[in-house]
């Protein structure tokens, strides 16, 4: 029997008024792969995730977690499933410290084992942030905020982290242990998806992608297909 995907979006539309962001995307992510989605900017990537978890509505289709209907769920409710997002921009608290910071992410979880397994992994992923777990956030550097940022989502120990433009704004060394550390939550078994402007990096990591364009799906593969196919660069080059 083939197992159902840990996610998967059929159908789903997003507007904005009288934007259409979104056309009618199939996705899905199966447990423990890293799936990527690109597109140039404008594609729909991001609105694709905020839809996923919450954040903007779903105009039509429907959204599935673990076989729940998860279209209408606030992002309140899919956190204490497993489903959370580290948006882009980072969006720390800059006001408070980095332990308050992932203390924020750990809001609902109340078991206190796994609160406390939740802190030695992130701490261990992220030795700069034990360093530093009494500096105020706002103080950080954009790489040391944005490990932040994937550290406070993975303080509730979710089972699907989608992370919304990882790279963006750092300098090319950053990217480089921002992707290391991505390789290391796959083996950690946490399954991800991630929009990403950093085209060889994502299908570095990545078992699959989609390929975005204006809002649709026009291409789908494996990364190996991705890095092959000519509907990837026209979908940057504006030829989709």
């Amino acid at each position: 029997m083939t197992r159902a995907p840990l996610l998967s979006a059929q159908g789903l539309n997003v507007r904005y008024g009288a934007i259409q962001a979104v056309r009618g995307v199939d996705i899905s992510i199966n447990e423990g792969e890293i799936v990527t989605f690109l597109g140039a900017n404008g594609a729909g990537k991001s609105s694709t995730l905020n839809a996923l978890v919450g954040l903007v509505p779903v105009a039509e289709g429907r959204v599935l977690f673990d076989d729940q209907d998860i279209t209408d769920f606030a992002p309140e409710r899919l956190t204490p499933m497993g489903l959370t997002l580290a948006p882009e921009g980072r969006r720390v608290f800059g006001g408070l410290t980095v332990e308050e910071n992932l203390r924020m992410g750990a809001y609902a979880v109340n078991d206190a084992d796994r609160r406390m397994a939740a802190w030695d992994m992130v701490y261990d992923l992220f030795p700069i942030l034990h360093e530093r777990r009494k500096q105020f956030a706002g103080t950080l550097s954009g790489g040391q905020q944005q490990m932040l940022a994937i550290g406070r989502a993975l303080m509730c120990g979710p089972r699907l982290l989608l992370l919304d433009e990882p790279s963006l704004g750092l300098a090319p060394k950053i990217v480089g242990q921002i992707f290391d550390l991505i390789a290391l939550l796959r083996e950690r078994d946490v399954t991800l998806g991630i929009v990403e402007q950093n085209v060889a990096m994502a299908l570095e990591v990545a078992d699959r992608g989609y390929v975005m364009a204006a809002g649709r799906v026009v291409a789908t593969g494996t990364a190996e297909e991705l890095r092959q196919t000519d509907r990837l660069s026209a979908a940057y080059l504006g030829e989709e």
